[in-house]
């Protein structure tokens, strides 16, 4: 069998799309406690992500939006981060600007480790793309979209989207 440029290129994507999500899976996580929510999308998923990407662009007046949505739907597929919503319940710690988590919960606010954690998982997930000279952005963009959508499911609260490119031109870079 033959294959292709496209074929060729589109699979290692997939490969590397797992990779990141391990990466992220094994990062260090405050208290030992793994909040983290990874997915892969790629089709018709990402094609309603672009959709959701471009109606939040017109309906808040953020043009970046559509530009991001524009840099998804050429991209193959699209890694997902998130964290679930969650507390660590760490006794007198006050990071997140609270007295404490109930304080924190009933404000309706995240707890300081979520998005940290997050960061972190992210960080060494976009290591592995580099690593394998993969064109990746991470985009918040993308992320707020997928939760508008509910992707990536219940409970979760914060997400990064990272699309994944292999071509001739980084189509992350240089992109008004």
């Amino acid at each position: 069998m033959i294959r292709v440029n496209d074929e060729i290129e589109n699979a290692a994507l997939q490969q590397i799309a797992q990779k990141l999500c391990v990466a992220a899976r094994t990062a260090p996580k405050g208290r030992g406690k793994d909040l983290l929510v990874t997915a892969i999308i790629d089709g018709e998923e990402k094609a309603e992500l672009v959709a959701q990407m471009r109606l939040i662009a017109a309906r808040d007046e953020l043009a970046f939006f559509a530009r991001d949505a524009g840099n998804v739907e050429l991209s193959p597929c699209i890694v997902f981060f998130a964290s679930r919503k969650e507390p660590l319940g760490l006794p007198h710690c006050g990071f997140c600007g609270f007295e404490d988590c109930g304080s924190m919960q009933a404000a309706g606010a995240l707890c300081s480790f979520n998005s940290g954690d997050l960061g972190i998982a992210v960080g060494s997930a976009v290591s592995v793309a580099t690593d394998h000279r993969v064109d990746n952005r991470i985009m918040y963009s993308a992320g707020k979209a997928a939760l508008e959508l509910g992707l990536l499911g219940d409970g979760v609260a914060i997400a990064f989207g990272v699309p994944l490119s292999a071509t001739g031109k980084n189509p992350f870079f240089d992109r008004g």
